[in-house]
């Protein structure tokens, strides 16, 4: 069977089993497995598949018939540019998250330093300690996280992108593990109610990173609890928050830092999706 053929059949094949993005999985699947580009694939397409390459290619579509993400299947995913390595031991980077390192790289041209010091906290893959290293050169990031084996995952891409000098790796709870408080802190912390995910989402991807308890705010509400010992006073502190969810993050910020600046940024979608303190007092 022809690389335009088997396209049509893997495209038809995920349509029924309810993909919403049939066409483009089975491209990325595709060009994964014969090692092109997505764009090659229609450059060759009478290149015939062999039996092995069949074999394969089918037992991919199967496993995302199933809702297997496709990040997973191919074991990459791009974030702000960049390609990191994900499995299931890590939260696939979403791209509305994209958001944070935005106003993160704003907040540090505020700060008007190179040298600072950042932390990520919750890192999952290191998507985002990475993207921040790679655009601020001078500064120094740590990045925390819970899971051992998340920081496996996070290792790998920070060396996959050769920032292993200035991306300091540390596990343990939230704040818990810096060495000394930060200029600017970032999270995209577990923010989601469990229950309510679709099951492509809870049957793969790690539930230490998406759940954030009955009401989705208890992480939340300890990490904003750790922000005045954790940044220094001028600082900055920009959380990751959930559809629904701004007017709540609000107030529990405003009770914890009375008084002090917060702007909330807009995703891609334009929806309310971080929230941005500081900079903040002296404690």
């Amino acid at each position: 069977m022809t690389v335009a053929d088997r396209l049509r059949e893997a495209t038809r094949f995920l349509e029924g089993a309810g993909s919403p993005s049939a066409r483009l999985d089975a491209e990325v699947l595709l060009a994964h497995l014969l090692g092109v580009r997505r764009v090659d694939l229609y450059l060759v397409p009478e290149r015939s598949l062999s039996p092995e390459q069949e074999e394969s290619y089918r037992a991919l579509l199967e496993r995302r018939a199933l809702g297997e993400p496709v990040s997973y299947l191919v074991g990459r995913k791009e974030f702000y540019g960049l390609t990191f390595v994900v499995d299931r031991r890590v939260l696939i980077p979403r791209p509305e998250t994209e958001e944070l390192v935005d106003r993160a790289l704003r907040c540090a041209r505020t700060l008007g330093r190179p040298d600072l010091l950042l932390a990520d906290i919750g890192t999952g893959c290191g998507c985002i300690a990475v993207a921040l290293a790679v655009h601020l050169p001078q500064a120094h990031v740590y990045a925390t996280d819970l899971s051992p084996e998340a920081i496996e995952v996070a290792w790998e891409n920070v060396r996959r992108h050769r920032v292993q000098e200035r991306v300091t790796l540390l596990l343990g709870d939230l704040c818990q593990p810096l060495p000394a408080p930060v200029d600017l802190l970032v999270s995209n912390p577990p923010y989601t109610i469990w229950e309510r995910l679709p099951w492509g989402i809870t049957g793969f991807e790690p539930r230490i990173a998406l759940d954030g308890g009955k009401d989705g705010l208890e992480v939340l509400r300890r990490l904003i609890d750790q922000i005045a010992w954790a940044v220094r006073p001028g600082g900055f502190a920009l959380l990751e928050f959930g559809d629904g969810q701004e007017e709540a993050v609000r107030r529990v910020a405003r009770s914890a830092f009375p008084g002090v600046p917060m702007v909330v940024g807009r995703d891609l979608a334009g929806l309310p999706r971080v929230l941005q303190l500081g900079p903040l007092p002296a404690r």
